[in-house]
């Protein structure tokens, strides 16, 4: 059973949000922080592991190359100190400001090793890509609607007591395999706006 509130802000997002990711301009709805995975798993960030990007630094635009507008390649992620104990650590990328119900999942990548320092690393040794936003396996470049204010995307950084089954694919999955189970967290915010 949908909660009320819940029902309330999805069908104004779907009414006055979703339009705009096809017309442009200022959407009247969003997904909102609250609905960000750490939110809704009640995490605060633990800074274990740490992460990083060479591309951008906390709070500043993400270069357009990882975006709709360039080349569209997913940025260079990099992590330290994952608590010992970690068995696995699963990554996932959302946008709390797209005019949509629940944040925009730009990125999950799950099952990666503890023992992986990057993301490239992470793929090499078989970590799992989930379903992003638009139903594809892989990163979902940035793209907000043209005219609207920056995007924030909200890197976010799990460590985790055990390694999940390959099936987990969609964010609701996500959340569901990984509630009680995080040990360490941290999250990288970039912006981008077109």
């Amino acid at each position: 059973m949908i909660p009320f509130m819940d029902l309330q802000h999805t069908v104004r997002c779907l009414v006055r949000g979703v339009p705009h990711i096809f017309l442009g301009g200022v959407p009247a709805e969003r997904a909102g922080d609250d609905r960000l995975a750490l939110r809704k798993l009640g995490l605060t960030p633990t800074g274990r592991p740490a992460l990083y990007s060479d591309a951008f630094t906390e709070g500043a635009q993400v270069p357009a190359v990882h975006t709709a507008d360039g080349e569209g390649t997913p940025p260079p992620l990099r992590w330290d100190s994952p608590p010992p104990a970690a068995r696995s650590l699963a990554l996932l990328v959302e946008d709390p400001d797209a005019p949509t119900p629940n944040p925009f999942v730009h990125w999950i990548v799950t099952n990666i090793s503890p023992v992986a320092a990057t993301i490239e690393q992470a793929l090499a040794k078989g970590a799992h890509v989930g379903r992003n936003s638009m139903f594809r396996s892989s990163w979902a470049p940035c793209a907000p609607p043209r005219g609207d204010e920056a995007h924030r995307y909200f890197f976010q950084i799990f460590a985790l007591t055990r390694e999940l089954r390959s099936g987990v694919s969609g964010r609701a999955a996500l959340l569901s395999a990984i509630r009680g189970r995080v040990m360490g967290s941290s999250v990288l915010v970039g912006t981008y706006r077109r």
